[in-house]
């Protein structure tokens, strides 16, 4: 994978994750914890009891893991994209077909899940503790569980097994291939149709279709985002759920159907700024690294 890649990949999403994880951080919460009433309730209840901090919490691992799953997401989109087609997904004098773009997308999707699942686990765990760890907590207090991600990640190796750094894979996996997918070839068709024929897009058409981009994959991915959320806090106090129908089927039966939306408006107000922010630095640092 090219080092330009990496680095460009790397700074990127950091900067995507700084924009986006106060946002992602409610949505998480709205999407695992039933004391809120809505965003703005959420909102205002954390920073109350959390003060700003509280919205940061859980973004140190994703910040220094993406580096290893941003590389391996645009540099396995662009290999594939080769591999199909003979075409640099960069080249827009010869651009390629919407079908090998969307095949491309899923397959970079089903590439960087396996490393993110556990970095995922982690972040959720983290973002909903929201208490701070006291070593002297009772060992019921989920809420002062962890203090660290490397302790989390500990924890849950020694309480829960390897296998539990891995809750939610599965659902991971049927979130992230499909929305992969429709990410890239949303970004290319948007690109595309405000760019003049064989011309690069200007800035501000890279950020409105990033945004866009990151915003209709999220809005489709919404319903397993939920269910992936709630498979990763499973198992901190026994196991509810048997897997992904089980959990769907109980939650829409205690929630109703209602529930496969928790977290949309949040995670349609996080996708934009972040994915416009990610695909911009990342267009822009591949031209300067030229």
């Amino acid at each position: 994978m090219p080092s330009n890649e990496f680095i460009a990949g790397w700074i990127s999403g950091a900067l995507g994750i700084v924009v986006g994880h106060p946002i992602d951080t409610v949505k998480v919460r709205l999407q695992t914890l039933s004391r809120y009433r809505g965003i703005v309730d959420c909102i205002v209840k954390t920073y109350k009891k959390e003060t700003i901090l509280g919205f940061y919490k859980g973004m140190g691992f994703p910040v220094g893991s993406v580096a290893v799953s941003n590389s391996l997401m645009f540099g396995s989109y662009s290999n594939a994209l080769l591999y199909i087609t003979g075409t640099e997904c960069k080249d827009w004098k010869n651009r390629p077909q919407n079908q090998h773009v969307f095949v491309a997308g899923c397959i970079s999707g089903w590439v960087q899940v396996y490393f993110t699942a556990p970095v995922d686990l982690i972040k959720v765990r983290l973002q909903n503790q929201t208490q701070s760890f006291k070593r002297k907590a009772k060992t019921d207090n989920l809420q002062a569980r962890y203090h660290g991600p490397f302790h989390c990640a500990v924890s849950i190796l020694k309480t829960e097994g390897i296998t539990g750094l891995y809750r939610g894979s599965t659902a991971l996996l049927f979130r992230d291939v499909p929305t992969c997918g429709i990410y890239f070839l949303t970004y290319k068709v948007i690109c595309e149709w405000m760019t003049s024929d064989g011309k690069t897009p200007d800035p501000w058409t890279m950020l409105f279709a990033g945004g866009c981009a990151g915003t209709l994959g999220w809005a489709s991915a919404n319903p397993l985002d939920v269910i992936k959320s709630r498979l990763q806090m499973d198992g901190i106090q026994g196991v509810q759920y048997r897997g992904i129908f089980d959990c769907i089927s109980k939650s829409i039966k205690q929630e109703g159907f209602c529930v496969l939306c928790k977290g949309l408006t949040a995670n349609s107000l996080r996708a934009f700024p972040v994915n416009a922010v990610t695909f911009l630095s990342y267009e822009k640092l591949l031209e300067t690294f030229k």
